[in-house]
């Protein structure tokens, strides 16, 4: 058997990949469009660093209350209707942290509550 020359070879490629004629192009109209849309959302989100979009974590779940350890930074969750458990009081009104980093929790970090309910800073390391 004798070895194919590169110009047969070569021809036979080209017969085999040549359009038949009156067949249909591939639609690549649509494709763009929705490639384009989504690059430019991509590049939108980038920019924009995703605002409007922000997580925002609330310190308890629906139906609890925070409520501020006496004497440290601590705080826990209680039930809607239920006391604050021994140790822990309600947040003076106005003052209460609804969010993750939000201006009052925030605050809290470096304040508490004395035995006298007067709103002390805490020592550093504490």
């Amino acid at each position: 058997m004798e070895p194919f020359r590169t110009n047969e070879r070569l021809e036979k490629t080209m017969r085999m990949s040549r359009r038949v004629p009156g067949a249909a192009a591939p639609r690549t109209g649509p494709v763009r469009a929705v490639a384009a849309v989504l690059a430019s959302a991509a590049a939108l989100a980038a920019l924009t660093g995703c605002a409007g979009f922000e997580y925002r974590e609330h310190i308890c779940s629906d139906g609890e209350y925070p409520a501020l350890n006496v004497g440290t930074t601590g705080s826990t969750c209680v039930p809607e209707g239920e006391a604050p458990p021994a140790g822990y009081v309600k947040y003076p009104r106005g003052k209460v942290p609804q969010e993750v980093d939000d201006k009052w929790d925030t605050y809290w970090r470096t304040h508490t509550v004395d035995e006298k309910g007067a709103i002390v800073e805490v020592p550093a390391g504490n």
